[in-house]
């Protein structure tokens, strides 16, 4: 029972991560995206094409908070404590980046200020989240189960080097979207941005993958060791392609989302069966970071039970019910 209750969250705690990154990463792309159109008309068709959306794709960063706390203590403390500056950075980020969504709207003279605060809240966001990645594959120092490095790990070249990455790749989910959900000028001028962008998330993983080459980095052993994994970059290099090909025809509209949805689960089956079975890489699995079975059980029957199938379901009725293309006419505020 225990071990069936340790798979049951370690699964939920994957698939909300995975539902995270592909839901508010294109909403934190269209931010980042926001600063590159200096369009008053086609900014407020951006936020309006992810304003029914963009704070119920955070509950998802919740449930990993939730999961982490509850069935993964152990895993909890050490990446706080790892990460406390850039959880820090990314909360203070998300506030900002809400407050300006609502402010904007309520004002004329001040406008570019909360202009600035939307597109610097997605910015940072994206960036300590890459910066995050890149320092759990670079290695996290943990002497048994505490972590013993200091709070500016996280500022190494390779995590900076994923931080920046992440938010090119980001900023492809937020063109893609935008293609996905607007029409004319807007969608025109998304297009355009695709194959910049998707040159430069290419630029980005080739420079990645050349430092965990030369650092000799414990995750390339995995990869020697689970030739498997080989397989996930052509799938990725045939959606990148894909991606390129839909951007140059423009058409059909929801290609270069499905596409870009396609490289960002690549990525992450990479990165998932790169540390499998570890929580923490290479030093504690899910069963050794597992709160006791009193405690899987009791977080099972309330938030597994009605708590997750809420969420699941709250959140395909929002994508349903606003479905299609956004209306410049009908703006959400």
């Amino acid at each position: 029972m225990e071990a069936t209750l340790i798979s049951f969250w370690g699964a939920v705690l994957a698939l909300s991560i995975l539902i995270y990154v592909l839901l508010d990463g294109f909403d934190l792309g269209v931010g980042i995206l926001f600063g590159l159109n200096r369009s008053e008309e086609q900014r407020r068709d951006m936020m309006g094409s992810i304003a029914p959306v963009w704070d119920g794709n955070e509950t998802w960063l919740v449930v990993v908070g939730t999961v982490l706390f509850g069935a993964f203590p152990v895993v909890y403390s050490i990446f706080l404590s790892a990460f406390y500056l850039p959880v820090t950075l990314l909360l203070v980020a998300l506030i900002l980046r809400g407050v300006a969504f609502e402010f904007r709207y309520k004002t004329r003279r001040a406008r570019w200020v909360w202009d600035i605060g939307f597109v610097a809240g997605s910015a940072v966001a994206s960036f300590v989240q890459g910066a995050a990645i890149g320092a759990m594959v670079k290695g996290l120092a943990v002497e048994g189960r505490n972590f013993v490095g200091g709070p500016f790990d996280w500022l190494a070249p390779f995590p900076l080097l994923c931080g920046f990455g992440l938010v090119a790749g980001y900023a492809l989910l937020g063109a893609a979207w935008l293609v996905l959900k607007t029409d004319g000028e807007l969608r025109d001028w998304a297009y355009r941005w695709l194959p910049r962008l998707m040159n430069t998330v290419v630029a980005f993983v080739a420079l990645a993958l050349l430092m965990t080459l030369i650092g000799d980095f414990r995750v390339v052993h995995r990869w020697l060791a689970a030739p498997w994994l080989l397989l996930l970059p052509f799938a990725a290099s045939i959606a990148a392609g894909q991606l390129c090909l839909a951007a140059e025809a423009r058409g059909p509209d929801w290609q270069p989302y499905a596409m870009a949805s396609l490289l960002f689960f690549t990525a992450y089956l990479m990165l998932a069966g790169s540390f499998w079975p570890w929580v923490v890489p290479y030093h504690l699995t899910l069963v050794d970071a597992a709160a006791p079975a009193s405690s899987l059980a009791f977080l099972f029957w309330g938030a597994g039970v009605v708590v997750l199938p809420v969420i699941l379901i709250y959140t395909g009725a929002v994508y349903w019910v606003f479905r299609g293309k956004v209306q410049s006419a009908k703006q959400y505020h």
